[in-house]
């Protein structure tokens, strides 16, 4: 039997591409969740906010 080649330039080439194909889109899956997460954080800030100003404006009256 004979040995397999080695892997040639464009082999590699193609193989590192894969990997930064994969990396890539993984970096913006976690982008994606980031800001979701970021959104939903910024929503209950402005909603703990307006409670606190309703408990405010009612401490006032």
């Amino acid at each position: 039997m004979s040995e397999p080649s080695p892997p040639t330039a464009l082999d590699r080439i193609d193989r590192a591409l894969a990997r930064i194909e994969v990396a890539a889109a993984l970096r913006d899956t976690s982008r994606a969740r980031l800001i979701a997460r970021h959104a939903a954080l910024r929503s209950r800030m402005a909603e703990a906010i307006a409670a606190l100003d309703a408990v405010l404006e009612r401490e006032q009256n």
